[in-house]
């Protein structure tokens, strides 16, 4: 049998740490969540390996990042205990359930509505309570407005609909195209000002923010 726990631990120190991960509530999360609930179940044994795992069969195809670019992206976003966080490319509800060890509150955003729902039930099976999942885009989430935004995925731009739910000095952390290469920004909103930087490269597949399905809430 599968010993995850162990498995956990190896990706913590093996993976985050190693990589420059060292914020501890955000260790503690990931060392505590059930990865391999989160993925197919053919790759439960893989669930902890130091790479992407592709999700359902939606075209585009939808994934789970890797664990030491997730981890360095959610560090980057510098998470506090008062924050409400919009998650974007929720998947199968894996960064959602750690963000949620965190933050305040957690909106899961996916846009594929099978996913979306297996996300749902993952957080109610890990007893979650402060978070949500929404099938849908950013047009799902309309009169709603968060201190936080991740973006799982690799964007090919600024992504303007997304930073229009943010509060005034919110800010949203999403890995942005700069000539090919893939480099984590924070952005910050100040009154109608945005402003950015650039802090890591990472390789990420792309996610697609034009998909529209029906939206429901999980």
């Amino acid at each position: 049998m599968t010993d995850f726990g162990r498995l956990r631990a190896v990706m913590v120190d093996n993976q985050l740490r190693t990589s420059g991960v060292t914020e501890w509530a955000l260790l503690a999360q990931m060392a505590s969540i059930p990865r391999e609930i989160f993925v197919p179940a053919d790759r439960q044994a893989l669930a902890y390996i130091d790479d992407i795992h592709w999700l359902g069969s939606a075209q585009p195809p939808r994934f789970m990042m890797a664990p030491a670019p997730l981890a360095k992206l959610l560090q980057l976003a510098d998470i506090s205990e008062t924050d409400a966080v919009l998650d974007v490319g929720a998947g199968t509800g894996y960064a959602t359930a750690v963000i949620a060890g965190i933050a305040a509150s957690v909106v899961g955003l996916e846009a594929d509505a099978t996913l979306a729902a297996t996300a749902g039930s993952n957080l109610t099976a890990l007893g979650v309570t402060n978070a949500r999942v929404v099938a849908g885009g950013a047009s799902a989430l309309s009169g709603q407005s968060f201190d936080l935004v991740v973006v799982e995925g690799t964007l090919d731009e600024k992504p303007d609909a997304l930073l229009a739910l943010l509060k005034d000095g919110g800010r949203l952390v999403a890995l942005v195209r700069d000539g090919g290469v893939a480099i984590a920004n924070v952005f910050v909103k100040t009154g109608t000002t945005v402003t950015a930087r650039g802090e890591f490269n990472a390789t990420v597949p792309s996610l697609d923010l034009t998909r529209q399905p029906e939206q429901f809430v999980f």
